[in-house]
């Protein structure tokens, strides 16, 4: 019996990266898995991976409403609500403030925060009492990265979310708490940087941190774990950092 056994999990952005390993994790704890993501060739090639049995995919994008909709008109279809919401996708590019543009400002704030906002908001008379929602913030919303600060303040608005809605939604028995990953090594890296520096990009973030190497997904999913289970249940609007010492020491 896993630690999550009978309970309804959704993951955004559960196609690669942390959403997957979160995922797969998730459903080896017991609960069956509802993902999304915009790239249905992804999609269900994740479910093989979690296993046909143990969850669902959805195709769509958290900006667009219409999307969410049919995500959790397939969560009620299932009939026995919602646990587990790990609010996990998000867009990033680098842009300096005179690079900045409408578009890429949109984009970012449209898929991490208006997106956040609407996944967990268009959840609500699904969660059951004692639901954990977790949302994935970022170190990047502390650190000042250079030309990552559209992405940062997204991140610093999902935090301040995590904070907000623990408040409005404890009286309902439902827990809101915040992971915050590192340099974590996933396919949205070479995103970011671009096939050709990617190599280049993923060294430079190993060496910047402490513990002498990039996270890897699973790593992250164990938190999303952890918080989602009732190992964590006196942690409330909590952020909870899993970066490699990056801003810890």
């Amino acid at each position: 019996m896993g630690q999550l056994e009978g309970k309804t999990a959704v993951v955004t952005g559960g196609s690669t990266g942390i959403g997957l390993a979160s995922a797969v994790r998730l459903a080896d704890e017991g609960a069956y898995v509802f993902i999304t993501g915009r790239r249905k060739t992804e999609l269900d090639a994740a479910v093989e991976t979690i296993g046909a049995e143990r969850a669902t995919a959805v195709a769509g994008d958290i900006s667009n409403l219409a999307d969410l909709d049919r995500l959790y008109d397939a969560v009620r279809a299932r009939g026995r609500g919602l646990d587990v919401l790990f609010a996990n996708a998000a867009a990033a590019t680098f842009a300096t403030l005179e690079e900045v543009t409408e578009e890429h400002f949109d984009q970012t704030f449209g898929v991490n925060v208006r997106g956040t906002l609407f996944t967990v908001q268009k959840a609500l008379p699904l969660l059951n009492e004692g639901a954990s929602v977790i949302l994935n913030a970022s170190t990047a919303a502390d650190n000042g990265t250079h030309a990552f600060g559209t992405y940062a303040a997204s991140k610093a608005a999902v935090r301040s979310y995590a904070r907000t809605w623990a408040n409005e939604l404890k009286d309902r028995g439902i827990r809101v708490n915040a992971v915050s990953p590192g340099p974590i090594d996933t396919p949205g890296i070479t995103n970011v940087f671009g096939e050709e520096n990617a190599t280049e990009g993923r060294a430079n973030l190993a060496a910047g941190l402490a513990i002498g190497r990039m996270g890897r997904p699973e790593e992250v999913a164990g938190l999303v774990a952890f918080l989602a289970s009732d190992q964590s249940t006196f942690m409330l609007g909590a952020n909870v950092y899993v970066d490699g010492g990056e801003n810890q020491i």
